[in-house]
């Protein structure tokens, strides 16, 4: 395993500490969950640079990494529906658009197509990441909840147009692997 994959494995890690800080009522848990949520995202933009800057990429970290950038992200911000801060139906809608897609790139790679990330994709990560972030540190009384409600409605929106994005592509890949 080399770093790229260490840091993607220690996003995932960092899942049950950041929902721990968030659940543990103490002064300023929501600060500390925020503070190491940011950290633990922060890894995703390092582990993606170090494995382009050494021309490696390895399984693992293509399996991996988006399903911890997912877990994280989701883990957060149910969090923040328990903390009165993100409005239930918007994470509900991020999180079937998420299982929607998945679900959409088994049955590709079950036809041997790999649905890759697109831009759209990876926009939508980090529409999530900033939304969490601002809504844990809304939960900590920074600002208001108002601010992390917009930022979630544009994570929101960014999640459902790329996840279009995905189900239109995914027809024309399958009918060119049929062929190949």
């Amino acid at each position: 395993m080399d770093l790229p994959d260490g840091l993607t494995i220690a996003r995932a890690a960092s899942v049950p500490f950041v929902v721990i800080l968030f659940a543990v009522d103490f002064d300023g848990h929501d600060y500390w969950a925020t503070g190491v949520f940011c950290v633990a995202m922060a890894t995703d933009w390092f582990d993606g640079r170090i494995a382009r800057s050494r021309g490696r990429t390895s399984a693992l970290g293509s399996l991996l990494d988006p399903v911890a950038d997912k877990v994280l992200v989701l883990a957060v911000l149910v969090m923040l529906v328990d903390r009165d801060v993100a409005p239930g139906w918007m994470v509900a809608a991020i999180v079937v658009r998420e299982l929607l897609i998945s679900g959409l790139r088994l049955a590709a790679l079950e036809r041997g197509v790999v649905l890759s990330a697109r831009d759209l994709g990876k926009l939508k990560t980090w529409s999530q990441a900033v939304a969490a972030g601002i809504g844990g540190f809304a939960a900590a009384g920074a600002w208001r909840d108002r601010i992390a409600w917009w930022a979630l409605l544009v994570a929101v929106i960014l999640t459902w147009v790329s996840g279009l994005d995905y189900a239109r592509v995914a027809p024309r890949l399958w009918r060119r692997s049929a062929v190949a």
